[in-house]
């Protein structure tokens, strides 16, 4: 039965409305409003929940049907702007950090775990919303129209940024389901390898570049020991943990030819943080976290020269937007995803799109060269 304003639960719940109310008055919105934006309630004892739980109340109650939004990106950038986020941070987030503090989350046991329960998922929802590149990293739109367009243009602005040449032999750390590779070979002459910790992306991969000269391994990146003219990795980094990047540029620079070069394409933070939204790492990408430049920065320093530090994170909302027009149009023919799935991917979505919109988080791509380039780097755009 649920409350109604004269009942004793009504009452009791009353002050954590108000309070809500609020802090929804911080950010421009309003419970049961006539905006778009505007949050719609559907169970009273959505107060408590938000404000004893923080981000992963936020998310979780989505998923149970408890409020809605017409314009759900629209209310999460508004929430972010404001950083109602940082005035309700939940118990889960103490724990998360606690834990982030005491374990290595990202050690090899637990490398594979994110490609089981996210990457494994199935490549019938990642075909439908991705587009005709199944490239899961963010679109290059500076002259670009569509997805495809942003896509290749990102692939190309990869390989000319590394110059690539016939004959080269290349890496790609967290190959994903191939695109990447089988681009720079069609388009640049070159062979390669690349790693996943995803069976389902792997044997994806050895299907699509088949015929070309290109090696595809279920491998975890500690594991990597020979030589390579150059290396990229693209939306793997964010998988690496704090306690592990000094390790994964160790390998980089092992694997990399005194000329090479590496390019780090990640998402990034604005702040040095340990673990990422308890939200996020329960039901979207476990174990993960968003490195912060500084971290980089600290990790890479005495292996390789930054020669070229590229951000373009508003490109990711973008991308985003077309990503989440794909699979709202196409759920119809995915049956095998129920309603709480539905509404758990569409949060996710929005709640990224509306991260990177407050310029919360960054899209980086980073040139490393072992010595730094005589007379410099001419780096392309």
């Amino acid at each position: 039965m649920s409350a109604t304003s004269s009942s004793p639960t009504a009452t009791r719940i009353q002050p954590f409305r108000q309070r809500l109310e609020r802090l929804l008055a911080l950010a421009d919105v309003r419970i049961d409003g006539d905006r778009d934006w505007d949050l719609r309630m559907h169970d009273p004892r959505l107060p408590t929940r938000l404000l004893a739980q923080g981000s992963l109340g936020l998310g979780e109650s989505y998923m149970d049907g408890w409020w809605d939004a017409r314009s759900l990106d629209g209310l999460l950038y508004r929430l972010l702007d404001a950083r109602i986020d940082e005035r309700v941070r939940g118990f889960a987030a103490v724990l998360d950090g606690l834990r982030a503090q005491l374990f290595n989350l990202q050690s090899r046991s637990r490398s594979f775990v994110v490609g089981e329960r996210h990457y494994d998922l199935g490549n019938d929802l990642y075909a439908a919303m991705l587009g005709e590149r199944l490239v899961y990293s963010c679109g290059y739109w500076r002259h670009a129209h569509t997805l495809d367009e942003a896509q290749e243009a990102k692939l190309d602005l990869v390989c000319r940024k590394l110059g690539l040449k016939p004959g080269m032999r290349v890496l790609d750390i967290g190959c994903g389901w191939g695109e990447a590779l089988k681009f720079a070979a069609e388009r640049y002459g070159v062979s390669g390898v690349g790693v996943t910790v995803s069976g389902e992306q792997a044997a994806f991969a050895r299907s699509l570049c088949a015929g070309l000269p290109i090696e595809i391994r279920v491998q975890d990146y500690r594991e990597l020991d020979e030589r390579f003219d150059r290396i990229f990795s693209i939306g793997m980094f964010e998988h690496v943990g704090v306690k592990n990047y000094r390790r994964y540029f160790d390998v980089a620079r092992k694997c990399l030819a005194d000329d090479g070069l590496f390019l780090l394409h990640s998402i990034g933070n604005n702040v040095s943080q340990r673990h990422t939204d308890p939200w996020i790492a329960r039901y979207i990408f476990p174990n993960s976290m968003l490195p912060s430049a500084a971290q980089i920065a600290r990790a890479v320093e005495g292996l390789f020269v930054i020669e070229d530090w590229h951000g373009f994170g508003p490109d990711y909302d973008r991308t985003l937007q077309a990503w989440r027009a794909n699979i709202e149009a196409a759920w119809q023919d995915l049956p095998a995803y129920d309603e709480r799935f539905r509404r758990m991917w569409r949060f996710y979505l929005s709640g990224s799109m509306a991260s990177f919109r407050a310029r919360r988080i960054q899209l980086w791509q980073a040139v490393l060269s072992p010595r730094g380039l005589r007379g410099g780097y001419d780096a392309p755009r």
